[in-house]
């Protein structure tokens, strides 16, 4: 007590004197021992209730240091939407980091079509989502994290040559990646701004299928750059779109309200981790 007296004492815990004084009596008689020398004209402290005091505020800050430590780990479930092409490409190793990085948190992991998801993670049924970016950018009142980078190319058999898009284009059908998916639609304006009107082959709702298709022979078709598995266990090979080529971006989405959400910005930073590792685009 710095005042010299119970009442100012008192004053500055907002307390009255006698509230003050019952509670000095009380831990005395705890202690077995004075902590306060009444003998002169102010109160002072004995030094035993200044040990007291040390012990009392060590005791404080470490239950203060534990209550940010518990704070500040991430925990929880995240219910998480993801597209198919990210399903292989991102999400085993954003996994595994996340279980390195933040052990506690679990994620209900939900997939489908980017434009499903994203409507998902408006309406608050998922906590987030990685998908195609929309053409339009995609709303503002969202936080969009990019992650992957991906061009897109004309996907031949391996026999077949040339790197005339154009021509190989016509020599062979067009195997259309469906337009239900945001991936698909990118795909066919392309097509569409090459050769206005082109009729396609037949429309497919996978990449591993259409590559099977032109492994075969049947035709070709406007993809994102296949991953190096399948461009080595398959028959087929890429041609660069050129300069004018279509890209397709692959994000992390969540709604910017919940940018303070611990076990979210872990699942973010894990997808981010994983994104840096993924095959870079020449």
């Amino acid at each position: 007590m710095d005042n010299g007296s119970l009442a100012a004492a008192a004053e500055q815990v907002n307390l009255t004197p006698s509230a003050v004084s019952l509670q000095m009596k009380q831990l005395e008689a705890y202690f077995g021992q004075p902590l306060l020398d009444r003998s002169g004209r102010n109160v002072r402290v004995t030094e035993f209730a200044q040990e007291v005091a040390k012990a009392g505020r060590r005791a404080l800050d470490e239950l203060e240091a534990m209550r940010r430590t518990a704070s500040t780990t991430p925990s929880g479930k995240v219910r998480l939407g993801i597209a198919v092409s990210a399903l292989t490409s991102l999400l085993p190793a954003a996994f595994v980091q996340l279980q390195r990085q933040a052990p506690r948190v679990t994620l209900d992991v939900q997939r489908g079509a980017s434009d499903h998801l994203l409507s998902e993670v408006k309406a608050g049924r998922l906590d987030a989502a990685v998908i195609v970016r929309p053409l339009s950018g995609g709303s503002s009142r969202l936080s969009w994290t990019p992650l992957v980078t991906e061009q897109f190319v004309l996907v031949v058999p391996l026999a077949l040559p040339g790197t005339d898009v154009k021509k190989l284009l016509k020599q062979l059908p067009w195997v259309r990646l469906d337009r239900e998916l945001l991936t698909g639609r990118i795909a066919a304006r392309f097509v569409d701004s090459l050769l206005p009107q082109h009729p396609a082959l037949i429309d497919l709702p996978a990449t591993e299928v259409i590559v099977a298709m032109i492994e075969s022979g049947a035709g070709v078709s406007v993809l994102p750059r296949l991953r190096p598995q399948i461009l080595a266990s398959h028959k087929v090979r890429e041609v660069r779109l050129g300069r004018g080529g279509p890209v397709r971006e692959m994000v992390f989405v969540r709604r910017a309200a919940d940018s303070e959400r611990r076990a979210l910005v872990a699942v973010e930073a894990a997808f981010g981790w994983a994104a840096k590792r993924a095959q870079p685009v020449d």
